[in-house]
Parts: structure tokens; C-alpha cells; sequence
């Protein structure tokens, strides 16, 4: 089991920056990504590590978003760049060991002038 806890949402402007933290209890190997939410839509992938350790992105953040991780902090990151208002969202990150997927609590970022 793995707990996890998102921080770094917040209202930004459009052109703003933000970075999103997930802090994980345990080993964060098992963390695959970070999630969206917007009201009334279902939760989208927004960027992923591949199992070969790779990247990867949602079409409509490339180029603007990127995520890492630092493995002595047990947290994963996701830098927003030139932010949109479309980007807000309630944010997830998500751990996965076979069976069952972990979400944290999610924060919220607004995107707004």
C-alpha cells in the first residue's frame, strides 16, 4: 500500500507557472503519473513514465508540462509552464501495485485572469 499527497495548486494567471508536488509514503517506483480533473469531465492522463522510464504526455500540455521525479525526497513532480485556462483542473497523481491503483487527495489549480 502507498498513501499520496498532492500540494503546489493555486490560482494562477494565464502565462503563469506552477509546480506540483506527490509525495509518496513508500518507494515512489509505483508512481505512474499525474491525473486531471475538470468539472463534469471524466479524469485524463496528463503525463506518465513509461515502463522503459520514459515520458510521456497528453497532446495538450507537450511542450508546457513536464514531470520528474527525485527519488531521495520519495516525491514526484509536475513543472506547468504557460498555463491556460483550459488547465484547470483538480490534479491527481496516481500509484499503481498490481491489482489496485492509488490516488491522492488531488489539488486544485485554477487558471484564471
Amino acid at each position: 500500500q502507498v498513501q499520496l499527497v498532492e500540494s503546489g495548486g493555486g490560482l494562477v494567471q494565464p502565462g503563469g507557472s506552477l509546480r506540483l508536488s506527490c509525495a509518496a509514503s513508500g518507494s515512489i517506483a509505483s508512481i505512474k503519473g499525474w491525473y486531471r480533473q475538470a468539472p463534469g469531465k471524466q479524469r485524463d492522463l496528463v503525463a506518465s513514465f513509461t515502463s522503459s522510464g520514459r515520458t510521456n504526455y497528453a497532446d495538450s500540455v507537450k511542450g508546457r508540462f513536464a514531470i520528474s521525479r527525485d527519488n531521495a525526497k520519495n516525491t514526484v513532480y509536475l513543472q506547468m509552464n504557460s498555463l491556460k485556462p483550459e488547465d484547470t483542473a483538480v490534479y491527481y497523481c496516481k500509484a499503481s501495485i498490481w491489482p489496485y491503483d492509488y490516488w491522492g487527495q488531488g489539488t486544485q489549480v485554477t487558471v484564471s485572469s
